[in-house]
């Protein structure tokens, strides 16, 4: 297809706007973390009067931020390990084995992705609340509770995914590992899995994500000894003065692991969402 100059004009202007949209807000909270609290209590300004790397020395003092981080991390790397780990049982058991009700289950499944997240907010308090009248176990203002509410996020999408990508592995390379003596167990551990590892990490990036960010149900389920990242960020924000440079300045610490592990990972991450939704 050859192109014209009108559409190759088209192409850059549209590039470079969509560059521009996305770079814009970048471009604010890197600013805005450089800049003296001065600048960031008047008028707005898209230029700092002085460069400064004060924020991010001070933004640690300001909020217990790193117990919030110790928080998030371990809310994140639990919650993701255990709906990954269940995820690979729950979709090799819908993809390679027949049994009653499997088409509802995974109907079911699919379905929950319908319904808004806050929809689910008031029911898992209670739910909560309620188990701990019957149990004695701590539910809200817990580990326990926020990691079982980022289970229901991530359990039903890190499934169907993975169910697509475990049917498009042929079939024949666990009878050829049965063949050789190993059982279905085995064959799943050291053959279907290590074939699997793009779609696995992709899952594992998914789940990370949805717990790492969560807002809305950490801010009801935590209190100040489990208040993670997303619900402890608001404190800079105060009744008396705003640290808007503080603010942006931890934003860009606390996204950066999880740049970091998505960059580690995105070879792995593009090539598990194609095969799980193509192939």
């Amino acid at each position: 297809m050859i192109e014209t100059r009108g559409f190759k004009l088209f192409r850059v202007v549209g590039l470079t706007l969509l560059t521009l949209f996305v770079a814009l807000p970048v471009y604010i909270i890197v600013a805005t973390s450089m800049k003296p609290l001065e600048d960031v209590r008047g008028t707005f300004e898209w230029w700092p009067s002085r460069i400064t790397l004060e924020p991010y020395v001070e933004m640690w003092a300001t909020i217990p931020l790193f117990d919030y981080f110790i928080n998030s991390l371990v809310v994140s790397v639990i919650a993701t390990s255990v709906s990954v780990a269940i995820a690979v049982i729950a979709a090799y058991a819908l993809a390679r084995m027949r049994f009653r009700g499997q088409r509802l289950f995974g109907m079911v499944i699919l379905s929950t992705q319908m319904f808004p997240g806050i929809l689910f907010l008031l029911p898992l308090f209670l739910i909560f609340v309620q188990l701990k009248s019957w149990t004695g176990v701590q539910f809200t203002g817990s580990y326990t509770g926020l990691i079982i509410t980022y289970l229901t996020f991530a359990l039903p999408f890190s499934i169907w995914m993975l169910t697509g990508y475990f049917r498009s592995i042929p079939f024949e390379l666990e009878e050829a590992a049965m063949v050789d003596g190993t059982g279905r167990v085995g064959a799943m551990l050291r053959v279907i899995l290590p074939v699997a590892k793009p779609g696995i990490i992709a899952v594992t990036v998914f789940a990370f994500n949805t717990a790492w960010g969560e807002l809305l149900f950490a801010s009801v389920l935590t209190n100040d000894k489990t208040r993670t990242l997303a619900v402890g960020l608001q404190q800079y924000l105060s009744e008396v003065d705003v640290f808007w440079n503080q603010l942006m300045a931890a934003s860009l610490a606390v996204s950066l692991p999880l740049l970091i592990f998505f960059l580690m990972m995105q070879k792995h991450l593009v090539a598990g969402l194609a095969a799980g939704s193509v192939k």
